[in-house]
């Protein structure tokens, strides 16, 4: 495991990437297919999950999300690849007039190897991804043994506590 608190990090090998998608802003599907397109330019090996409907958490009066993920492999830092996540949110219009605003693009990096990373800039692995059905679910279809590297569980564990804590 290793752990950065710092804004660098030296990258010799392709890690397991994972970045959750989503959309509550006009064309849901179209704009999470052209961000898979961007991301293939980025990620070798790259999966992409199902797509599903959800409901926006925390906000009220806003569209329902359409949510998914893909697992791919790169060899970008942390810091390269949060400023290309924003760049391709850019090119669908993404807009952050405040928190929790509706979004054309969301796209969340969740886990980048094994790195656990805070700064200003990103923090991995994604701080509420643990708590988030919309992303475990499509990770589990995917990469249900991959391991979290703050909890020490595979994706699938963290899904089925997450599943226990619902009931």
């Amino acid at each position: 495991m290793y752990r950065l608190q710092g804004e660098t990090e030296v990258v010799t090998t392709h890690r397991d990437v994972v970045i959750a998608l989503g959309s509550n802003v006009g064309e849901r599907e179209r704009h999470l297919l052209a961000a898979v397109s961007n991301l293939g330019s980025l990620l070798a090996d790259l999966r992409v999950s199902s797509f599903v409907e959800t409901e926006p958490e925390g906000v009220v009066r806003q569209r329902s999300f359409l949510n998914g993920v893909v697992v791919g492999k790169c060899d970008l830092s942390a810091v390269e690849l949060m400023d290309e996540l924003l760049t391709i949110e850019g090119t669908r219009d993404r807009r952050r007039p405040y928190p929790g605003a509706p979004r054309t693009l969301d796209l969340d990096l969740i886990l980048l190897g094994s790195f656990v990373i805070a700064n200003d800039y990103v923090q991995v692995p994604h701080p509420r991804f643990r708590e988030r059905r919309f992303v475990l679910e499509p990770l589990v279809e995917l990469a249900p043994d991959l391991v979290d590297p703050v909890s020490g569980c595979t994706v699938r564990e963290l899904l089925t506590k997450l599943s226990r804590s619902d009931r």
